[in-house]
């Protein structure tokens, strides 16, 4: 019987409109800004710089090495690397970025940034709520608005974060034991006098 398609949908329909009264779980209708979904653990929207102390400036990870910079297909990453070094969060002398700008009128949430990343300082973010009244200057975030610390980075993707941090300690601890016996003099035999 032509029809019986379009009955059937109308019956699955009425169904979970009146089941929606009485079971919470039917509701699928989210009272948007006053109630929240929460958003997937795996959710990316734009990136944001990762700090380790307490200093924004001294414990950001990033070096200015510019290698997400050049593998952003649409080019929205712009960095300008120090002429100076100064100590890391881990006290080692490195470069660090003067500049480092995204605009994220361009920025397509690829990730493409956070898989070349060979320190862990570029993160992916889930604020989405980044509208403006401004056209183009609110659009291009700098250094200081994307620096997040690493406890933000556990509070947002807490499993990720913390794979992170463990990767980052085992390659911490292995340089570690390294550096003392590559520091120690080279322990050299006597020659064997000729007979």
């Amino acid at each position: 019987m032509i029809g019986t398609g379009v009955l059937k949908g109308m019956a699955v329909t009425a169904r979970n409109f009146v089941g929606s009264y009485f079971e919470k779980e039917r509701l699928i209708t989210v009272q948007y800004p006053e109630e929240r979904s929460p958003l997937p653990e795996n959710y990316r929207n734009f990136p944001i710089l990762i700090y380790d102390t307490d200093d924004a400036e001294a414990g950001l990870r990033c070096v200015a090495c510019k290698i997400c910079e050049k593998e952003c297909p649409p080019q929205c990453i712009y960095i300008v690397k120090s002429e100076d070094k100064k100590p890391d969060y881990m006290g080692k002398p490195q470069f660090y970025p003067a500049v480092f700008d995204i605009d994220i009128s361009v920025c397509m949430s690829c990730q493409i940034c956070v898989e070349v990343c060979p320190f862990e300082a570029i993160k992916m973010d889930k604020v989405f709520e980044l509208s403006t009244r401004e056209r183009f200057d609110a659009l291009l975030q700098r250094k200081d608005e994307l620096s997040k610390s690493n406890t933000y980075y556990h509070n947002v993707h807490p499993i990720e974060a913390a794979e992170v941090d463990a990767k980052l300690a085992e390659a911490a601890a292995k340089k570690k034991p390294a550096a003392p016996a590559a520091q120690s003099p080279a322990v050299t035999s006597p020659k064997p006098s000729p007979t």
